[in-house]
């Protein structure tokens, strides 16, 4: 991991350097020592502040819930919270700060918040001539998938700060040098690379052991599925929040679960298997009612598109259940709008547009911004491939 090389190499280039860092639960060196322990103890540094994106420091906290500034109980530092009254770090909270250390990894996708955490530090880096160190991890669903739509920058939100594609299949470290440089950040920016990570790596296929990126992502196989079941959030339908297996189970009290099972088999997706299933979720959407839907069994994740499975999902339960079904939000952008970047899908399966074509228009944006993409690839793919 990133964060092992920097550790290995600080006392050569940051020695007595007073830094911050920006991190969470997935912040672990290989031998799983928290980076928030391993900075406080490293000899040749002195860590002096903790910055927590979404879910904060120690990442026990639930998504959506606004954090305050705080003391780590563990090493007695300064926290300052970047999801909660401001999402950039103040100038009162960069004081005395000589560098930036950011160890967060990305989920492959553009609507989990932590790359746009990663945006802001940045801004406030280049705004106080700071440098920001991006201690580099993989991506958990490979670095060579790219999928769905680029964002239209009319509905850049906190879910989606530039315009990139939806999964697009980049390292945090890769995102840090086309922010800063694509689309013109400009902050001293230093990624410290992984050592032998391939792009067509899955998580589970490089040894490390994994942890969760967030208490909703607790397990590989959710954060396969993720990039396209997240867009239920933006639906009146449960994404499977409050249950054992959230972004895998999907459902709602109206829906008949039977008919949605058959009706998605039907379309013969590859890569997948369903089974109807019947769950009550402990928080979130239908707390405490019984809902109906199905569970998703990724048969071969080489082959399953997440994107494009859960566009037929959603079309094929709007197609079944015209009188329940709803998006959620009463003003625009809705956030269907915000995870997509743009409302036109929404709108397009409000005309009852094919899934097919809507998918298929997406195209020449991504051709786009894999051009773009290609220049901040930091590392190769199998030799063998």
């Amino acid at each position: 991991m990133g964060v092992d090389v920097f550790l290995n190499a600080a006392h050569r280039k940051y020695k007595g350097a007073r830094l911050g860092l920006i991190t969470n639960q997935c912040g672990q060196t290989s031998s799983l020592i928290p980076t928030v322990e391993a900075l406080y103890h490293h000899k040749e540094v002195n860590l002096v502040a903790l910055f927590g994106p979404e879910h904060g420091v120690r990442g026990d906290a639930q998504a959506g819930i606004r954090l305050a500034n705080g003391v780590d109980p563990v090493t007695g530092l300064p926290v300052y919270s970047l999801y909660g009254d401001t999402r950039k770090p103040s100038a009162k909270a960069l004081e005395g700060i000589d560098a930036l250390v950011f160890d967060i990894p990305d989920g492959g996708v553009r609507f989990l918040t932590y790359s746009s955490t990663l945006s802001y530090v940045m801004e406030a880096a280049a705004e106080h001539g700071i440098k920001v160190i991006v201690c580099d991890r993989p991506n958990p669903i490979r670095g060579d998938r790219v999928e769905g739509n680029v964002l239209d920058p009319t509905f850049r939100s906190f879910v989606g700060c530039h315009p990139i594609a939806m999964r697009h299949g980049m390292t945090m470290g890769e995102l840090a040098w086309l922010m800063n440089e694509h689309f013109g950040i400009g902050c001293r920016l230093e990624v410290i690379r992984m050592e032998g990570w391939r792009r067509e790596h899955w998580y589970d296929e490089t040894g490390a052991f994994w942890v969760m990126l967030g208490p909703n992502i607790p397990t590989l196989m959710a954060a396969t599925v993720y990039p396209g079941t997240c867009l239920v959030e933006g639906t009146n339908v449960s994404e499977g929040r409050g249950t054992t297996c959230p972004f895998e189970l999907i459902g709602a009290p109206w829906i008949d679960a039977g008919r949605l099972c058959a009706a998605l088999r039907e379309l013969s997706l590859p890569g997948l298997a369903l089974r109807q299933a019947h769950f009550t979720p402990t928080f979130s959407k239908y707390k405490g009612e019984g809902c109906h839907g199905v569970q998703i069994y990724v048969t071969d994740r080489d082959v399953f598109r997440p994107i494009g499975f859960a566009l037929h999902l959603i079309s094929t339960i709007k197609r079944l259940f015209p009188q329940d079904f709803q998006w959620r939000g009463k003003t625009e952008p809705l956030h269907f709008d915000l995870l997509w970047g743009t409302d036109i899908v929404r709108h397009r399966l409000d005309d009852g547009e094919s899934v097919d074509s809507i998918l298929s228009s997406f195209q020449p944006g991504i051709d786009r911004f894999l051009a773009v993409r290609e220049n901040y690839l930091l590392y190769p793919a199998l030799e063998n491939d």
